[in-house]
């Protein structure tokens, strides 16, 4: 079976941060394919100065050439709330013979029995993690002992952390910082060149 690491997010932008997280655990887990899955409508949160569906992708595949990484629209095309149950599924169909590894931050980890569907999460996937904070191993192994206990296969990994997030790469746009540090450099280029994250630029 080939091994699927799969990450998940808005993506707004994608940065250094997704992408060193996404590369570590490939390597830990030997992954033949790493799917970034940009989301359509996050069901846990609200996100402000939202760059457009087709950005969001076209920021992804950018990303993607770079890394050797694959872009899966998959969410797009199904609209609605982006229920990670649902793409599991869905990614299943397609991918019948691989095991999937779903990584998530920290802060969404310790929320997993919360989300929509977790046992079926939990059927179609290892879902794995990696520390953000001074007491995040612990908290991360601690939780993946509950998840066990209800079925749930987990790899929690002492990744370093980069302190990076999206905010903080939309923001360095407003003030008309460098971003280059932030985002890989083709993702750079297509935020200057089209505008994105700018005041009058926020919106749909």
């Amino acid at each position: 079976m080939q091994k699927i690491a799969i990450l998940g997010g808005t993506f707004n932008p994608i940065h250094n941060g997704h992408i060193h997280l996404a590369k570590q655990f490939a390597e830990r887990i030997n992954a033949d394919k790493v799917l970034l899955i940009p989301t359509f409508k996050p069901p846990h949160k609200t996100v402000k100065d939202f760059a457009s569906n087709n950005d969001r992708l076209q920021m992804c595949r950018l990303a993607a050439k770079e890394t050797n990484f694959e872009v899966s629209d998959i969410e797009f095309r199904r609209k609605g709330i982006s229920y990670t149950s649902d793409t599991l599924k869905e990614l299943k169909k397609e991918y019948p013979n691989s095991e999937f590894y779903f990584i998530s931050g920290e802060d969404m980890f310790l929320t997993l029995k919360k989300w929509h569907e977790p046992n079926t999460i939990f059927k179609l996937a290892v879902v794995c993690a990696a520390p953000r904070s001074s007491d995040g191993m612990r908290s991360l192994l601690n939780y993946a002992g509950e998840l066990e206990k209800v079925g749930a296969k987990s790899l929690i990994e002492d990744i370093k952390y980069l302190p990076i997030s999206s905010t903080m790469v939309r923001n360095a746009v407003k003030n008309g910082k460098n971003i280059e540090k932030l985002v890989p450099i083709k993702v750079a280029d297509y935020i200057a060149k089209n505008n994105l994250y700018l005041e009058r630029k926020n919106g749909y």
